[in-house]
């Protein structure tokens, strides 16, 4: 095909390593033809062309791109052929053969942790009820409706029918003889199924990066499969604001975001059933806890508001709708409910992580509960009083808007150190060789290089040194062959360390207290489990107080979301504290930027902080 042709029809586009070909639209580029096909491409900034970590090898064909002369060596280059480019950058003038970065095709490895034992018992105050009862048959003498003799099995003249249920009632009642499981949400009966299927739950943490299952077994309160995937709106960007902008361009761009968080839903909903040998329809109750943007993008809630300051989100509350009404595939009558939001983009996630982790600041007179991750959510309880704010850290922390920066998977750097020499040591997840660098992996690298003097303290790379190399134009330490830390990373980290310190300072100072009165600091979400504490500490992340105050407690977030999907209770309890907690929009004081410059450098801290990692 000619080039010409190809700018007026579509083409194909061939990926070896997956076994795929997919069609790519006139305009397209190949970031965005890749992401409509479900093509996973790296693209921490949504192919604004910004990131630089969707790149790919065009192995044969023709492309036209856009770079400047640092990222390519060309300018509008139309061949591009067997060198690495950005494939937001990319647009196909012919059919193309593309291999994709490695760090793009790394397994997952750490979707999510281990948050509990899988016979976790939760206590149960569910809000679906099962009954077995036995309906009689009719007759000419009592002719009354399949709906009336449910209701007299029951004793409950006052129940009402989902009208899906209600569809399936006869053929249910007749092909079990009458004996069935009455399924009941207050007053309504939302399942007839046969007797012995329990009912089952499913909770989910839909995060920024990650999302989340896990399957409760409603009747007794045990966790009996957990899952964690990535959340498929990452291909319009790593943060929650390159979402909002594109969802505001329209309801189709909307419409696609939503779309992409019932995926990753209703594949959790399929996968963790499926594991266990039931089936989605014995579902009967969801419960999904996410900030305010994923809250608003899966609800189909209009975004334009929450995306400009003052930031306001269209609700606050909780939200209960029908599973049908919202995509979501489980049982036809089945209820979901969505945590509340504490205002801003403090979302119902942090709501569970406070509910998870009550017991523990509970006991404290000072505790801080801090998620870390695109958007990183602090509270601040002191005096009985919670303090709660939204940081804006940006993807940085968790490899996005890193050169090498990749999601937790097989190669990626997980740890940092150095040898008795000084010299960089480096440590992968399930040792494979290295092809990129995840979130704890960038802390680490932080650390070990200002400890090796290969970063001074305003976060400039020194200009000799035997790690520093040049790439793409600029200075860079290499960490391994293929993967560097550059002084734009450098940066990415400093401003993303620096805006979450600011935050927690300035929540510390409205309560008039210093870090140091701090006595329980815990550090939850699936990024937060696997940090190295002490180098957290190094780079200025975290105050340095004892590392034995710290408390990485994983993803207190989906244990706070199954505790509300096992007890009413506990789902009253979140709204409480929703509503109880007192949100601070920190860009609206006066000394945030003051303070938030003066916390971009880095800190000078006792050598011995670097080595310590608390569980």
């Amino acid at each position: 095909m000619s080039e010409i042709g190809a700018r007026n029809t579509t083409v194909t586009l061939r990926f070896p390593q997956l076994g795929r070909s997919i069609r790519s639209k006139p305009d397209d580029d190949v970031f965005q033809s890749a992401r409509r096909h479900g093509v996973r491409i790296v693209g921490a900034c949504g192919g604004r062309g910004t990131c630089g970590s969707c790149i790919v090898q065009v192995v044969d064909g023709v492309v036209e791109h856009n770079e400047s002369e640092s990222d390519t060596g060309s300018h509008d280059d139309r061949t591009a052929t067997k060198r690495w480019i950005r494939a937001c950058q990319a647009r196909p003038r012919s059919d193309l053969v593309i291999e994709i970065a490695p760090r793009s095709l790394a397994p997952v490895a750490r979707a999510e942790p281990d948050t509990g034992a899988d016979d976790e018992r939760l206590d149960v105050d569910p809000a679906v009820t099962s009954r077995d009862v036995v309906v009689h048959p009719p007759s000419l003498a009592d002719p009354a409706s399949d709906a009336d003799r449910v209701r007299r099995a029951l004793a409950h003249p006052q129940a009402v029918f989902d009208l899906a249920v209600l569809r399936r009632l006869p053929r249910m009642l007749r092909e079990a003889s009458g004996a069935v499981r009455v399924r009941m949400h207050s007053d309504e009966i939302i399942d007839v199924a046969g007797r012995g299927r329990h009912a089952l739950g499913l909770a989910i943490d839909l995060g920024t990066t990650n999302a989340a299952g896990f399957l409760l077994d409603l009747e007794v309160g045990v966790r009996i499969a957990g899952l964690g995937i990535e959340n498929p709106q990452t291909a319009w960007g790593a943060d929650v604001i390159s979402r909002l902008n594109h969802a505001i361009l329209g309801e189709t761009q909307a419409a696609e975001l939503r779309d992409a968080a019932l995926v990753a839903i209703n594949a959790l909903a399929h996968d963790l059933t499926h594991a266990v040998g039931a089936s989605t329809a014995d579902i009967v109750n969801v419960v999904i806890a996410g900030n305010t943007a994923m809250h608003h993008l899966a609800l189909g809630l209009p975004v334009r508001q929450l995306g400009r300051a003052p930031f306001v989100a269209a609700t606050r509350d909780g939200v209960d709708a029908k599973a049908r009404e919202l995509g979501i595939v489980v049982a036809p009558g089945a209820w979901v409910h969505v945590v509340p939001n504490v205002g801003g983009f403090i979302g119902g996630d942090h709501v569970a992580a406070l509910l998870a982790t009550e017991p523990l600041w509970r006991a404290c007179h000072t505790s801080v509960v801090m998620d870390i991750g695109t958007n990183t959510e602090i509270s601040l309880i002191h005096e009985g009083q919670i303090r709660s704010a939204s940081s804006p850290s940006g993807p940085a922390l968790e490899g996005g808007n890193i050169g090498c920066g990749m999601r937790a998977a097989d190669g990626a750097i997980e740890r940092v150190s150095l040898d008795g020499d000084g010299r960089l040591v480096v440590r992968t997840i399930n040792d494979e060789p290295p092809v990129g660098l995840c979130g704890s992996g960038v802390i680490d690298a932080l650390a070990a290089l200002y400890r090796a003097r290969v970063v001074d303290e305003r976060g400039r790379l020194v200009k000799y040194h035997e790690a520093i190399v040049s790439h793409e134009g600029q200075r860079a330490a290499q960490l391994a062959p293929g993967v560097v830390f550059t002084q734009a990373d450098v940066r990415a980290v400093q401003l993303a360390k620096a805006a979450i310190r600011t935050a927690l300072e300035l929540l510390l100072d409205d309560a008039q207290i210093d870090a140091g009165a701090i006595d329980a600091f815990m550090i939850a979400g699936s990024f937060g489990a696997y940090i190295n504490v002490g180098s957290a500490i190094a780079i200025g992340l975290l105050p340095d107080i004892p590392i034995a105050r710290y408390r990485q407690v994983g993803n207190a977030a989906g244990l706070g979301v199954r505790m509300a999907l096992a007890s009413g209770a506990a789902r009253r309890r979140a709204a409480d504290l929703a509503r109880n907690c007192r949100s601070f929009e920190l860009s609206t004081r006066s000394d945030f930027q003051k303070r938030f410059v003066r916390n971009i450098g880095l800190p000078a801290v006792p050598p011995l902080a670097m080595e310590t990692t608390v569980s």
